[in-house]
């Protein structure tokens, strides 16, 4: 998968997007991408599927949580819920159910489904890619209320933690996960340079400068 991510930056692409890392990670493992899912699978192979994910994210080490964009869930068209404000602890409801529907299909096609998530940083070429359970969510376990923004948004009730953000203009569903990951250890020097095949032979010549002076030369080869 490295090689691919090098691949793309190296002939020019200046960001990674979501459809970009849904056809990075089937190549990686030899899977077929589904450019445009009507599920919630975007890679399969081998009777498991990917709900594949690119956020990006200028701390990746420190950040706490992520914002995964999930899909559209619209309770309207699904459920016919007309106002989605009259009642929001319904529509709260609703809008998880419709995602619940959503894995169950998939997992009714293949036999385990995952969420595959990679967090980038293209300014200093970060990335961090992690792997985890596509999760049914009980609606029991969330309260809803509004923000400033008169969107959705769904809090744990054992833990006060925001989970979910849903807008009604659009329908746009976001699944807010815990993101704590520690930052690797930096590369020792003794193993880096032969891993990068570092030849260490340097060629040093003179070279005359104005018929009579000279300066001395180092050719770094790599």
């Amino acid at each position: 998968m490295g090689k691919h991510i090098v691949h793309r930056l190296a002939v020019g692409h200046a960001n990674i997007t979501g459809d970009d890392f849904g056809g990075i990670f089937a190549q990686a493992i030899g899977g077929d991408h589904r450019s445009r899912p009507l599920g919630i699978a975007d890679v399969v192979w081998n009777g498991c599927a990917w709900s594949v994910k690119t956020v990006q994210n200028s701390n990746l080490f420190t950040a706490s949580a992520l914002r995964l964009i999930s899909g559209r869930n619209s309770p309207d068209y699904s459920l016919g819920m007309s106002d989605p404000r009259r009642d929001i602890a319904a529509t709260g409801r609703a809008v998880l159910s419709i995602w619940n529907s959503r894995v169950n299909e998939a997992l009714g096609e293949h036999d385990d489904l995952r969420v595959a998530v990679l967090v980038r940083n293209i300014g200093t070429r970060e990335f961090v890619l992690f792997e985890d359970e596509a999760k049914r969510y009980i609606p029991d376990y969330y309260r809803w209320k509004t923000n400033d923004r008169d969107n959705l948004i769904g809090i744990d009730i054992a833990t006060g933690t925001k989970r979910f953000t849903w807008q009604p203009h659009g329908s746009q569903f976001t699944i807010h996960r815990d993101q704590r990951r520690q930052r690797p250890a930096s590369l020792e020097y003794r193993t880096t340079c032969p891993s990068l095949s570092f030849n260490t032979f340097y060629d040093w010549r003179d070279t005359m400068i104005h018929g009579s002076s000279f300066r001395h030369e180092m050719h770094l080869c790599i």
